[in-house]
């Protein structure tokens, strides 16, 4: 069997329709399939490769650190100094009371951490998320979703789950005594980009310390610049209790991380002990990738071009009439009528080989978030290409 008719046999498959891209390589801010045909990846391969793929710093970093040593014990036992390095340099760039990191492999795991202890902090039980948020497709994670046509099927989930609209300063007042923690993403992305209006973010963060529950941001598509600021919480002038990091954060390698202040975060050290463990949690080739990814951005002043490049997009939207776009620095949903036309510009784009996608909760809008190294002309030519392609149908 060749390699398409293996993915089909034997790897299990997430939808009826998958992309059937056969990638053989890759550089900037394009991947190349067998042939050598060239795709520009204005999704970052959904938030992931947010410095582009096959960064020379993030190789290097990678091939370093190889040479030393790739898995020692579980986490959170030996002092492995791409861990402690990857730590101080978050902690430098968050407020001071986001002082100690969690390191865990993907986003849905940082979920879980959260959500655990937020519970065993406060001693409540109630979790209150937002409807049309995703936080991931674990169980306790997929107990979150609003929507029932993801996370109905392998129901009953986490019980003492509650939802409340985003944006909606009213059911706000569902946050009680009784809640342990509200988490929010600071932008709906799988909603569809879905800003903050006015200042409800501030008055979320009112709301939790008025009855003493913890806020969670969960900034794993937002976070490490793709707004123009290292997080997104930083445009809207609040600071969570636990804030949620991934996808870009691992430098193309799985990584995430949950961070708290100490004083949080040591709950999970005793009563029991061992009271959060993974064992490939904070691998320490996953780290010196990240910490090379997290240092690139800063040395290249990635998120100083953001605004710059935010306007590039804007302004190419403001000359195509009829077309709308939602958009917070390089992180955008271009809005169509329906999933018909989203399906037919995505797969006309991909034929002519740029890559963007659709999202969970909003079948009619398409996602936009390339690279934050991508250059101000690759940026022009590929929105110009998307432009003209949504006009042509």
């Amino acid at each position: 069997m060749n390699d398409r008719q293996i993915f089909q046999t034997h790897l299990a498959q997430t939808s009826p329709f998958p992309l059937f891209l056969e990638i053989s390589g890759s550089g900037g801010i394009y991947l190349i399939d067998k042939d050598g045909k060239k795709y520009a990846d204005m999704i970052s391969g959904i938030g992931v490769s947010i410095i582009g793929h096959r960064n020379e710093s993030v190789i290097n970093a990678i091939n370093a650190q190889t040479q030393k040593f790739m898995h020692t014990m579980v986490y959170g036992e030996h002092v492995m100094s791409p861990q402690t390095q990857l730590a101080e340099f978050l902690t430098n760039i968050l407020p001071p009371h986001l002082d100690n990191v969690y390191l865990v492999n993907s986003g849905t795991e940082a979920v879980e951490g959260a959500l655990k202890i937020a519970k065993k902090y406060t001693g409540r039980t109630e979790i209150i998320s937002c409807k049309n948020a995703y936080h991931g497709s674990t169980a306790g994670s997929a107990a979150l979703m609003s929507q029932s046509t993801f996370s109905g099927p392998s129901r009953p989930h986490m019980p003492n789950v509650k939802h409340i609209e985003f944006n909606d300063f009213t059911d706000l007042s569902l946050i009680t005594e009784r809640t342990a923690a509200v988490i929010a993403e600071t932008i709906q992305a799988e909603a569809g980009i879905i800003m903050p209006e006015d200042d409800y973010l501030k008055a979320l963060r009112h709301r939790c310390e008025q009855t003493g529950t913890l806020l969670i941001l969960d900034e794993i598509q937002t976070g490490c610049g793709r707004t123009g600021k290292w997080f997104a919480f930083e445009h809207y002038g609040i600071e969570p209790d636990i804030l949620l990091v991934g996808k870009g954060f691992g430098g193309g390698l799985p990584l995430a991380a949950f961070i708290a202040n100490k004083k949080v975060m040591s709950t999970i050290a005793d009563r029991p002990i061992l009271g959060h463990i993974t064992t490939f949690g904070g691998n320490p080739v996953c780290c010196a990738a990240s910490l090379a990814t997290l240092k690139y951005i800063e040395e290249h002043q990635l998120i100083q071009s953001i605004a710059s490049k935010e306007e590039i997009i804007k302004n190419h939207f403001k000359n195509a009439p009829g077309l709308n776009i939602r958009i917070k620095g390089l992180f955008a949903a271009i809005q169509l009528t329906d999933f018909n036309a989203v399906q037919k510009v995505c797969n006309s784009l991909m034929e002519k080989g740029v890559l963007i996608d659709w999202f969970l909760f909003n079948d009619s809008s398409i996602r936009l978030a390339p690279p934050l190294s991508i250059t101000e002309d690759e940026l022009k030519e590929n929105i110009e290409m998307i432009i003209n392609q949504i006009n042509s149908l």
